[in-house]
């Protein structure tokens, strides 16, 4: 009896063996045209992530609109500092933003990239190559500025492998510098 149930778990076995060789298929890839990817939709973007995926939980995506708000201001303005700044901590250290008043500086440029979702993110660059003296106010070489970054998700844009005219998209993380702190030389 034993030999009889061997032989027809060895027959099903085999059966499910063969029809899964067969039965290889390229996995289905979603692809859009240039109409559906030209309006920002929710759709096409959480059929690569899903519903819960949050891109303005990450800084690096919020910030953006602040930047180009400020951006339109500075324009009109003559003289924005964009080099190492001297500090007299007592008059500097008012400021809000955490980026100014930072013993390792920096600022924030918008990266644009076309075949990316976000297609524009925030990212940090140092304005010193070493850190500020809390003492005399100038960058000191004690110390170096470095940048922090965060991994984030983000979608590659790449042409339908089925019909060139149309485009999908692969997950990607991207290290996304996020501020500058000061650490030791090596």
């Amino acid at each position: 009896m034993q030999s009889l149930w061997f032989l027809l778990l060895l027959a099903v076995f085999s059966a499910c063996h063969v029809y899964a060789k067969g039965n290889h298929k390229k996995p289905h890839v979603h692809c859009f045209t240039n109409q559906e990817l030209a309006s920002p939709s929710k759709r096409v973007v959480q059929h690569f992530v899903g519903h819960r995926m949050d891109w303005s939980k990450y800084s690096c995506v919020e910030l953006v609109e602040q930047l180009e708000n400020s951006d339109s201001s500075k324009r009109r303005k003559r003289n924005t500092q964009v080099s190492c700044p001297n500090f007299n901590f007592i008059a500097d250290n008012k400021s809000n933003e955490i980026s100014k008043r930072s013993i390792s500086p920096w600022t924030y440029r918008i990266d644009v990239d076309e075949n990316r979702f976000p297609q524009k993110l925030a990212f940090a660059k140092c304005l010193c190559n070493h850190c500020i003296s809390t003492y005399t106010g100038k960058e000191t070489s004690a110390l170096n500025s470095v940048l922090i970054t965060q991994s984030m998700l983000v979608l590659r844009k790449e042409t339908c492998p089925e019909d060139k005219s149309k485009y999908t998209f692969r997950i990607e993380y991207l290290n996304v510098p996020v501020a500058c702190t000061c650490v030791v030389p090596r």
